[in-house]
């Protein structure tokens, strides 16, 4: 047995886990190119899933066997009810129900290569109330998974004052392309948290330029600005991670890539699922890559493999 598939044996929850965040339903369709002013494309359905950034991660904790408390809003309504429907088939449930209001959607474009363009309408998912908050019960020692959707959305105030009244808690964000979008004041509130953070390519770009550095030097100034874990994953080249001093790259793992719908949740689940069983930064990272190869290499977000999948495909990686 080789060392991964020897780590993935000790895979087993030592920290509790909360996911916070959206679940709602991708319309999933392919397009041979993205649209265009005036035009009028014909596009061809793939499918209507559960997603949601949260759900995601939801799904992959859940299928590598990692409890979870899930705080993910659902609501009343048509796009609401298939969203409870669905999780309830996957033994998954949420610790918040909305009393009105339904969940929100997302048209999701793949084009020939496998690149995705979502096009996003919120619900319930981002009009949190501080009542749903007080009745979530997250110990110390807990990790927290917020996404950027729900911190740059109006609600983004409200949940950083909770997480900020946390004991002894470590949050796993994932900012994604709304990292733009948040205030520098609420940014630096974030931050004072020393989350880990984790980006993909274009979002390191992104934060690079908020910074005024360039990107190669994010990691180093990053450290030095906020003293907190930073992930940036750059896809088929693996990933870096950035600990105060400490830096590494983990590879990647062989795929062929037919959808990256969910990649960057799946990878954010796969490391959370590291974190939660005690593992080392980039031991989790390296979870995370082996969890994201799978997503990718399969159609949907929702897609994570169980462990005993994860163990066949790398049993000899």
């Amino acid at each position: 047995m080789n060392s991964f598939a020897q780590r993935l044996d000790t895979l087993h929850a030592t920290r509790p886990v909360t996911v916070l965040g959206a679940a709602v339903i991708d319309v999933i369709a392919d397009a041979y190119a993205l649209p265009w002013r005036g035009c009028d494309i014909e596009l061809k359905q793939q499918g209507v899933n559960i997603g949601g950034c949260a759900l995601n991660i939801a799904i992959a904790l859940k299928r590598l066997g990692i409890a979870a408390q899930n705080a993910l809003p659902v609501g009343h309504g048509v796009w609401a009810d298939i969203i409870r429907n669905a999780m309830a088939k996957q033994d998954l449930h949420s610790a918040v129900e909305a009393e009105t209001g339904d969940n929100g959607w997302c048209l999701a474009l793949v084009e020939p290569d496998g690149e995705r363009t979502f096009m996003s309408f919120s619900g319930v998912e981002n009009q949190w109330q501080q009542r749903w908050l007080d009745e979530l019960n997250v110990p110390q020692n807990s990790l927290v998974y917020l996404s950027g959707y729900q911190l740059a959305s109006p609600c983004g105030e409200l949940l950083t004052g909770w997480f900020e009244g946390l004991r002894d808690v470590t949050a796993l964000i994932d900012f994604g392309p709304r990292i733009a979008d948040i205030p520098d004041a609420l940014m630096a509130r974030i931050m004072a948290c020393r989350p880990i953070v984790s980006l993909n390519r274009q979002e390191a770009e992104l934060a690079a330029e908020r910074l005024g550095v360039e990107a190669e030097n994010l990691g180093v100034e990053w450290q030095q600005r906020f003293g907190a874990a930073l992930i940036v994953r750059h896809d088929k080249d693996g990933a870096t991670w950035y600990d105060g001093g400490a830096s590494g790259v983990v590879p990647a793992f062989p795929a062929t890539v037919v959808d990256t719908i969910g990649a960057g949740d799946s990878h954010a689940g796969g490391t959370l699922a590291g974190l939660a069983a005690g593992w080392s930064l980039a031991d989790a990272v390296l979870l995370g890559n082996a969890v994201a190869s799978w997503v990718v290499s399969h159609r949907g977000g929702d897609c994570a493999p169980t462990l005993e999948e994860l163990l066949l495909a790398h049993k000899d990686v």
